[in-house]
Parts: C-alpha cells; structure tokens; sequence
C-alpha cells in the first residue's frame, strides 16, 4: 500500500511539475513576445518622429542600431532604404501583411518564421504622413529554440523537482499509512487515525465482539467435549479415511496400552489384532460393526461406525469398552447357575428315588424310617441351599431388611464357638477364643452367620487332632477379627478363588465335606456389606487364616 501511494503522488507530482514548467514557458514566451512588440512600436515612434523632423534621419541613424532592421517603403511598395541591405536590390513589399495593414489603417504587424534558423521576426510598420510607410523588425528565438537553449538548465530544475517529489512523497505516503500500520485490530475503536475510516473501524470493532463472543462459545464446547471424553471409561478414537488418528481420549490409549505421541499416525499401528483391524476396516467401507477383541488377558469390546460427509465416508469413529468383567460375571453366572442345577439336583435325586421306592412298595417296612430320614436330610439341605442363594442376593442387592446397630463381636464368637463345639469334638478339632469386648456398627444375623461359616470351614477343611483359633483385637484402624486354623492349607493358585460360589478347594473330598460351597461367599459379600474388608493367608498343608477389619465404631 506504502509504494502505490507513493507512486501516485509522485507521478502526480512529476506532470503537475511538467506541466508547470510548460506552462511557465509558454507564458515567458508570450510576455517577451509582447515585450518585443512594444519595443518596437516605441522604436517606430522615435524614429518616425526624427523622420518627420529631419529628412538625413535615417542616414545619421544608419549603422546605430543593433539589432533592429529598418526598412521605408514609398506608397506602391518599392523599398526606398533599409539598414541591412541594398534597397534598389530588395523585392516589392506591396504584398507583405504588416505593410498592407499600416496602409489601410496606419499601423500594422506581422511574425514570420524561419525553419532555417529556427527564429521568429517580428515586423511592425507604421504609416507616415507622407504616405510612405516605416517597417522595424527584429528577430527573436522560437519557442522550440528559446527551450533548447534553456534545456540545460530545464533538466536541472526537473531533476532537483523529481528528487525532491520522490522525497515528500515517500514521506508522505509513509505519513499517510502509519495510522494504519499501527492500528489495534483488537481495540479499533481505541485508534487515533483518519476520521474517514470511522465507519470501518466501527465495523471492525463489532465483528471483533462477534468473533470473540462465537471464539468463547466454540472453546467452551470445545472444553466440554474434552473434559467429557476424558472422562470416559470407553476408549474413543477418531480416524481419517486413510486410517490416521485425528482424535483420541486418554482411555483409549491406556485400553490399548499405546503411547502418548499418536496423532497423525495409523490406528493400524495401535493394535495388531484381526478384530481391531476389521472393526476399522468396516467402518470405513461404510459399515457399523461390533467386534470383540482380546488383548492382555483382558476382553473388549469394539463399536465402529462410518462418518459421512455429502454422502462420501471420510472417516470413522471406535470406541473402546473393557468388558473383561462383565465377561467374567457372565462366566460366573453360567458357573453358579450349572452349581446351582448341580446342587439342587443331587438332593433333589435322592428325595424322588427315595419316595419312588416308598410309592412302589418295594421298601421294606423296617427300611420305611431309614428312607424318610434320607429325605429328611436332603430336603434339609436342600433348604439350607435356597437359604444361602437368598441370602448372597439379599447382600448383592443390599436388599436386607435389617438395620445396623452396635453389635459385640466377642459375644457372637462366643456363640459361635459354643454352637460348633460338637462338630469339633467329632474331628477332635480344638477351638481357641481370644476375644476382646469390642463392637462393631452391623447386622447381628449377617455378622453371626460370618463368624459361624468361617469357624464352620475351619472345622471342616481341618485334621484330625487340630486346632481353631478365633481371635478379636482392636488395632490402629479399628476392630480385627480373625480365624486361624491348622488344616490342609490353599494352594497359591487357588487363594483367590476360594470366595466365588460354589468353589471347593478339595475337590477329592468334596463329598465327604457337607455343605452348601456358599460359605465364604456369603463371608465376602457380608464384609462387603458392612465396608469391611477381607484377607487370605494361606500355606498348602499348613493350614489357612482369614482375617476382617472392621472400622472403628
């Protein structure tokens, strides 16, 4: 902008200058031309004058002059004398204009040019009174000479006039853009500038307010976007048509166990595996797709979906879910419902065998009270089952009825250890109690029901000839109840699972071993319940010690 107005006021500048000087010429010329004119008017007149006074005028007047040329004509035109040249020698001047004007009207003049010398003479003739006409002439240069003579000197001033328009103009132009190179775009009503762009600045300043306000919209659902995908437990990706990743939230880099460096690169690279790449591949083709993949020992689940844009797919959108739990839950559930059959299905053999037998006739009748005591026992136990399912869905669904009180741990152990003690003196297993008076904020029936299936499985996966040691301390974080006993011990492989249902660690004597395989997993869900919380210390043959820490009443 800087060298166009510059360039505009300098070739403005250079005609206007041009053209001043032309004209200023022209002017010259005209004035001096006049000037010329008038001098030799005057010039007539005297010498007219000396004419009429003194007939050897002329000839005292011969060789005085310097420049001027005199020439007297009689009435017919004949040259009579003339200072320059020979008189009888020089042509008629009856035809020559200013002769015949001063003829006709006493005076008159003429300028004729010479191509030769470039020149213009100037003829002025007056009449006299005795008819006879007196011409005076001169000669002065032409325009086109007057300024080749001056041309030197033209240049001159022109070249010092161009370099001094070049100067203000450049300083100018520079004076002139300066408000505007320092305007705040910002802050354009603040400006001190031309009060021409008042209107514009005006604008400026309210499109800026728009901007700023559709800006602050765009960042705060921007921020919103942001904050929500990072927060998603679901991995999120978004990929270009070329598999290149425009977008992704911090899931799914973890779920992926990817760096963090990897936008503008493939998806592919993120994961190796078929499903992965299928999920991808689908979606850009066009397809929503649900896929599973398995990696890292975990399971997850893949939802893909195209992105259109004008009916062309330019990209897709994949999201990451870890279902490894709910997988698991599933596989549990399938687990207990196939115990659950199992479990049910066992007594509920025996109780339609036995009545079966009992129906037909075929029992004996001293047999009759051995078969209805066998019924007894598994319509018991089948009880003792459907009591337990009850009570893991009660505490699974925090659905108890009951509400919590203080409760003294001691005295339920007390309880327990009295209500056990037969079935430990039938494996000559020992109980030990140390037990401190401290309570704890629960459900007596859910309590007593833990410390009695713990003491009962102590008992049960015992030796014969050991012992059961039931311990209730306070320590720094709140009440401590233990049960320690001197049985065959879990595995190190199988200590994590001995809380699901149904779960037997003795596999062999599972038979033997009465129960319903819901013991400790009523033990963990009722810890659960009352937010505390569980531990296992166990050694293969050399017995195991489950302890639960209670928080501080």
């Amino acid at each position: 902008m800087t060298k166009r107005i510059f360039w505009h006021i300098f070739v403005v500048a250079v005609i206007v200058l041009v053209a001043s000087v032309a004209m200023i010429v022209g002017a010259l010329y005209e004035y001096y031309s006049s000037q010329y004119i008038s001098q030799l008017k005057n010039e007539a007149v005297y010498i007219s004058q000396g004419m009429e006074e003194n007939n050897n005028y002329l000839k005292n007047l011969h060789n005085k002059t310097d420049n001027t040329r005199i020439t007297w004509i009689n009435s017919s035109g004949a040259v009579l004398y003339d200072n320059t040249a020979d008189a009888a020698k020089m042509e008629n001047h009856s035809n020559r204009e200013e002769f015949v004007e001063a003829m006709t009207s006493g005076q008159g003049e003429s300028i004729r040019y010479s191509k030769t010398l470039s020149e213009d003479t100037i003829y002025y003739a007056t009449k006299l009174s005795n008819g006879t006409v007196l011409r005076v002439s001169s000669t002065k240069h032409s325009l086109l000479a007057l300024v080749y003579g001056m041309l030197r000197y033209i240049i001159l001033i022109l070249l010092c006039a161009i370099a001094l328009s070049a100067f203000l103009a450049y300083s100018v132009s520079k004076r002139i853009v300066r408000p505007l190179n320092e305007l705040d775009f910002d802050y354009p009503e603040e400006a001190v500038t031309y009060e021409e762009l008042s209107p514009m600045l005006a604008r400026i300043s309210k499109q800026n307010k728009q901007i700023h306000a559709q800006m602050a919209e765009l960042e705060r659902k921007q921020h919103e976007f942001s904050t929500i995908i990072e927060n998603m437990k679901e991995g999120l990706l978004i990929v270009d048509k070329k598999t290149d990743i425009l977008s992704y939230n911090t899931s799914a880099i973890n779920l992926l166990g990817a760096s963090e460096s990897v936008k503008n690169k493939s998806a592919l690279t993120l994961n190796r595996s078929g499903s992965f790449r299928k999920a991808i591949e689908l979606s850009l083709s066009g397809q929503h797709n649900e896929q599973t993949m398995f990696y890292g020992g975990r399971t997850y689940k893949l939802m893909s979906n195209p992105v259109y844009e004008k009916a062309q797919v330019v990209g897709a959108i994949i999201i990451i879910m870890d279902v490894s739990e709910k997988e698991e839950r599933e596989k549990l559930r399938r687990e207990f419902t196939a115990n659950v059959s199992h479990e049910l299905k066992t007594p509920l053999t025996s109780i339609s065998g036995y009545a079966e037998i009992i129906k037909n006739g075929i029992a004996k009748p001293e047999d009759t009270k051995n078969f209805a005591a066998n019924i007894y026992e598994e319509s018991q136990r089948l009880i003792m089952l459907i009591e337990d399912i009850i009570k893991l869905s009660q505490l699974d669904e925090n659905t108890t009825l009951f509400e919590k009180q203080e409760v003294n741990l001691a005295d339920i152990a007390e309880s327990v250890c009295a209500r056990l003690k037969p079935e430990a003196d039938k494996k000559r297993v020992s109980i030990e109690l140390d037990a401190q008076k401290l309570s704890v904020s629960g459900v007596y029936k859910i309590l007593d029901e833990m410390v009695y299936n713990l003491v009962d499985n102590a008992i049960k996966y015992n030796i014969d000839g050991g012992r059961v040691k039931v311990k209730i301390e306070n320590n720094n974080t709140g009440v401590m109840l233990s049960v320690e006993d001197s049985g065959i011990g879990i595995a190190a492989d199988e200590a994590d699972r001995v809380f699901e249902r149904f779960y037997r660690v003795d596999k062999s004597h599972s038979k033997e071993i009465t129960g319903t395989g819901l013991g400790l997993s009523i033990v963990k869900h009722a810890a659960i319940y009352h937010d505390a919380k569980i531990s296992l210390s166990s050694k293969l043959g050399a017995g195991t010690k489950v302890s639960i820490q209670f928080k501080q009443v």
